[in-house]
């Protein structure tokens, strides 16, 4: 039966936006290193490194993968039941 899922918990929202930001932080790192890889493999001139605070394209990138990681770990705490049930008393 198709039942309406409870709201969750503020403590899983604040949880998944943090892991959300603390992911989207690492993949950029890993991001820009697997582009500085390929760019210096292929000699091209893409410029995305870690210094956010002179390249625009850095910082659009890093601003992006935070939103998406931040977007997919509430969805997920949205979607999945919480393992214990909450007791009201």
């Amino acid at each position: 039966m198709a039942e309406k899922s409870q709201n969750p918990s503020v403590l899983r929202l604040t949880a998944a936006v943090i892991l959300g930001i603390f992911v989207g932080f690492f993949l950029f790192f890993v991001v820009a290193l697997v582009i500085g890889v390929f760019n210096d493999m292929a000699g091209m001139n893409v410029t995305v490194s870690t210094d956010i605070a002179e390249n625009i394209g850095s910082a659009i990138l890093l601003a992006v993968l935070i939103i998406l990681c931040t977007a997919g770990f509430v969805w997920k705490v949205y979607t999945t039941p919480p393992s214990t049930e909450e007791t009201e008393e």
